[in-house]
């Protein structure tokens, strides 16, 4: 009997000297749920540039033009003189509103009121952040976002929907040039 416990506890001192071995995820998923769900956002985007796309060839009336920023636009009011664009720190002054594609008015612009914004300094709506670059003073642009360049896929949390697509259409009021030079 004092052997076998002997021997048992041999067994057992050898075994838990032992080293431990590295154990395997039972899992992967991390690289191909990313994978994923960037085909799956792919996916999305090229629906929703598709709906654009049919709203846009619906729209006889306007010449939209396709931005390599990811968003189309129309001219309400176009300046034809070289008075010039805002770039880099100019703070401009605009007005603008916020509708769906079917025309629904989501914000006034009497809602958003004027608004103040540093070119290229502040945080605003990406595609506008590009497209009031090409506005010039006493211009109006209407752009189409999609929401990849509007707010994304959870709105404003508030009248823009989940990757809801928007149209806004702006005037530039006023460019105030970084070196204090007024237009």
């Amino acid at each position: 009997m004092k052997n076998s416990i002997v021997f048992f506890l041999s067994i057992v001192l050898l075994w838990s000297c032992a080293e431990p071995k590295a154990r395997r995820p039972i899992t992967q998923k991390t690289s191909t749920v990313l994978k994923e769900t960037i085909e799956q956002n792919k996916k999305l985007n090229a629906q929703e540039n598709r709906t654009i796309e049919k709203f846009i060839a619906l729209d006889s009336t306007k010449t939209y033009i396709t931005s390599s920023y990811g968003f189309w636009y129309t001219y309400i009011t176009q300046k034809k003189d070289e008075s010039k664009t805002p770039t880099l720190g100019d703070v401009v002054e605009i007005e603008y509103n916020i509708t769906d594609l079917s025309g629904n008015i989501i914000y006034t612009k009497e809602e958003l009121g004027i608004k103040k914004y540093t070119i290229d300094k502040e945080d605003f709506i990406p595609a506008l952040q590009e497209g009031i670059k090409l506005m010039r003073v006493g211009e109006t642009i209407t752009f189409v976002i999609p929401s990849y360049r509007g707010f994304g896929i959870a709105g404003d949390e508030n009248k823009i929907g989940i990757s809801q697509t928007i149209k806004s259409t702006v005037t530039l009021l006023n460019i105030k040039k970084q070196n204090n030079e007024n237009n």
